[in-house]
């Protein structure tokens, strides 16, 4: 399905004596460049913001700098760390294409655009320095999306992005040979984005590449249904990630809501189909073939903030290497589970330490490049 990510020929390729970077196997449509602000609140912070304990709803900037500035004022900072918010990189889809580069060595990069204010040059910085392909990212004039994702004392976290005055790619802005040469384009469910997405999948199917989705959230799900029904029964979604949330949001008009009728319903419109449950594993379906595998690693997280993302990154390495369908669950849950272990939707040097013990531990092809 695609060149092998161990290869250190996948990343780059020699012309006239110079190096340059290969063509992605993997892009991610990220329409807007996101930095996310992490912090470890409590209870009590969390019932000062409006929305859902544990969702992802919009808000206004000034909405984002209270929620800052409170969080500055009344939470200590972590053991160790001066500062008690993270600021990182973020956005489901840049969680999941840094991941595959930096912990699978897979050569990745992402279609979308940001600002040219410091949050935007903070969002390149990161994403650069993990080797991600940036070429097809443009910078605009204006703010860049920012996210505030509170993070509980058993490590859920509710997130507060805030997108709508953002910079962002549009739907005439795509490059008709943006997708030339990958084998993937992964996606998030997001209805600001219906029309870019819609077109990005028009170009992707018919440059052969295989497209994956993501839920985004249950709110998303709840909110726009009829959007996220048509897309997934157009065919075009070859691969699709549910969390037992979003999974049951889903099914929420019909008779049995559990995440098994999820995922067949998910089955029956694409190739594969998995839907997490947290520490409980995952359920995945390919075809007539279902499997079930247990959650890897502590049964506490620090922070759950991007286990999804970084499950699908492990996922998506095994559908590219080949991999069977329990195997690459196997995989997603090593890398899903080197997340939560700290703050932040990034694999730090240790975590992804963890997560290539783990592989070896459980005989899991290695990704060498990376795990040596």
């Amino acid at each position: 399905m695609g060149a092998d990510p161990n290869s250190n020929e996948d990343r780059v390729v020699i012309e006239d004596g110079n190096f340059k970077e290969k063509v992605p196997i993997v892009l991610g449509l990220q329409p807007s460049a996101l930095v996310d602000h992490v912090a470890k609140v409590d209870w009590s912070m969390l019932n000062l913001i409006p929305g859902e304990i544990g969702g992802s709803i919009p808000v206004a900037w000034e909405d984002v700098e209270h929620i800052l500035s409170e969080v500055k004022t009344h939470i200590a900072p972590l053991q160790g760390d001066p500062s008690p918010v993270k600021t990182l990189g973020g956005g489901s889809v840049a969680n999941t294409i840094r991941g595959l580069s930096a912990c699978f060595g897979v050569a990745s990069g992402l279609v979308g655009a940001c600002g040219d204010d410091e949050q935007g040059q903070l969002f390149i910085n990161n994403m650069s320095s993990k080797l991600v392909d940036l070429s097809r990212v443009r910078t605009k004039k204006g703010a860049t999306a920012q996210c505030v994702c509170l993070v509980d004392t058993v490590g859920n976290r509710t997130m507060r992005p805030c997108l709508s005055q953002a910079v962002r790619l549009k739907a005439d802005e795509l490059i008709e040979d943006n997708f030339k040469g990958s084998k993937w384009l992964v996606m998030r469910f997001a209805a600001i984005n219906l029309e870019l997405m819609h077109a990005a999948v028009t170009i992707a199917k018919r440059d052969g590449l295989l497209v994956s989705l993501d839920l985004a959230s249950f709110e998303m799900v709840r909110s726009h249904k009829s959007a996220l029904i048509e897309l997934l029964e157009s065919g075009n979604i070859d691969l699709c990630f549910a969390n037992e949330d979003e999974a049951m949001e889903v099914m929420r008009d019909k008779q049995d809501t559990s995440p098994e009728a999820a995922l067949d319903y998910l089955a029956t419109h694409c190739q594969w189909a998995v839907v997490t449950l947290g520490s409980k594993g995952c359920i995945a379906k390919h075809g007539k073939e279902t499997v079930k595998i247990s959650a890897i690693g502590q049964a506490q997280p620090c922070d759950a903030t991007g286990a999804g993302d970084l499950f699908a990154s492990g996922f998506i390495y095994g559908l590219i290497n080949g991999l069977s369908l329990e195997v690459c669950c196997k995989v997603g849950s090593c890398s899903g589970g080197s997340v939560i272990r700290s703050l932040g939707g990034d694999v730090t040097p240790e975590n992804h330490q963890w997560m290539c013990k783990q592989m070896q531990v459980k005989d899991l092809p290695l990704p060498k490049i990376v795990c040596d």
